[in-house]
């Protein structure tokens, strides 16, 4: 299996290890050809503000809408999860607009509320290590979207079809499960 990380900002060479752990070969995505030969992708943290005007100055919005539209499943974390939102608060105008989800950015405070913590997540036995920074929360989801994990009652980890979005960073911890949730993912859609 290949899975393509978009390499225009944030945690790339973290979402590649991991990817290799769980036993997929990842690629660094920085041409929207590169999609062509993919079996999934997974858009990083970073800043939601600046990969969107990347995301657009290289042709990547509807190259990625393209790929999702094929039923190739996509997986956005923290930054990644606001740009396949649908909705975002307080904005305008969403990325990509996939995800049936609503978004609230820096929900959980600036970089010094950073946290860690393990997290249940639904359709996995054990519970994921999770690094959340200036991380979103997703303040509501549409009727077809699957919530699999909440922290403190609120939303950080949903799944609609082939699109996978979580508030946090599972590539920064040496806990590979929601990487190998993802493969299982695409597995299901190729």
């Amino acid at each position: 299996m290949k899975i393509g990380v978009l390499a225009l900002q944030g945690a790339v060479a973290e979402h590649i290890r991991m990817l290799g752990l769980a036993g997929a070969e990842g690629v660094v995505i920085k041409r929207t050809e590169q999609l062509e030969e993919l079996d999934g992708l997974i858009i990083p943290g970073g800043e939601s503000t600046t990969i969107g005007k990347l995301m657009r100055t290289y042709g990547f919005i509807e190259a990625i809408r393209e790929f999702s539209a094929r039923r190739k499943p996509v997986f956005g974390t923290c930054a990644g999860m606001i740009l396949v939102a649908k909705e975002l608060s307080g904005q305008e105008e969403a990325h990509l607009g996939l995800m049936d989800i609503r978004v609230a950015r820096n929900a959980f405070g600036r970089q010094r509320e950073s946290f860690e913590t393990d997290l249940a997540v639904k359709g996995m036995e054990n519970t994921v290590r999770a690094v959340f920074i200036r991380a979103p929360l997703i303040e509501s989801v549409g009727g077809n979207v699957d919530v699999l994990s909440v922290y403190q009652d609120q939303i950080v980890a949903a799944r609609q079809e082939h699109l996978l979005a979580a508030s946090f960073h599972p590539e920064l911890t040496d806990d590979y499960g929601f990487h190998s949730y993802f493969l299982d993912m695409v597995r299901q859609y190729r």
